[in-house]
Formats: C-alpha cells, structure tokens, sequence
C-alpha cells in the first residue's frame, strides 16, 4: 500500500510490518489527512493478524511533518496503545529538528514503544 503526494510518500511494506514516510508532509489540515490515517488503520489491522505483531514508523527520510500530520500520528500511536497487541517501534533522525523533539514526546503516549534516533 502507498500514498504519493506532490512533496511526500507514505509506504506500507506488509513483509516487514513497516510505514516509511519521505519527502515534505504538510498537507493543508486535518481535512487533507483522511488518506493517510486509513493507511494507517488498515496496516495496525494487518499487524494484529500477524505473528510477531509488531509495527513500526519509519520517519528517518521524513524532512517536515506539521502540526497536522503530528497529530494524526499522536492519535495512532493511541490506538496503538489501546489494542495492547502491538509492539511498535517508531525510527527517526537526529539529525532532523522536529524529529528529535516531537518523537520523544511520542513515547509518553504509550511508554513501551520503543523511539530509535540515530
């Protein structure tokens, strides 16, 4: 599963459990972000029927995310947590601003996820 966008592209890879994010994501509100989140949806769905049930974000070639986008992702990790069945592992950059901050404040949502900055 993918979703391409003139700046960003989001990549479900079901062999491995993983969503990987490129580019620029700052599509213009919660409006324009339904397509994503259904993405989302459908691989913690996938993730739950599978052995190990684990999920990870991948977020290290992702540049920009804006408040929107953040939001979205705080609400699934959520879910994440909710379901209690997932292991979830979200990677990041150091090297790229928002990442370092916004992505710890991630594991305060569901202290078990595992946060890798590298």
């Amino acid at each position: 599963m993918e979703i391409k966008g003139k700046e960003y592209e989001v990549v479900y890879e079901q062999a491995v459990s993983t969503v990987t994010f490129k580019g620029e994501l700052a599509l213009m509100g919660m409006g324009e972000y339904p397509p994503i989140a259904n993405l989302l949806e459908q691989c913690l769905e996938d993730a739950t029927s599978q052995e190990p049930r684990q999920l990870t974000l991948d977020l290290r070639e992702l540049k920009f995310l804006n408040s929107s986008g953040i939001n979205v992702i705080s609400k699934f990790v959520i879910k994440v947590r909710r379901s209690a069945k997932i292991a979830m592992t979200i990677r990041g950059s150091d090297t790229i601003p928002w990442q370092a901050k916004s992505l710890v404040n991630l594991k305060r949502l569901m202290p078990g996820m595992i946060v890798e900055l590298g």
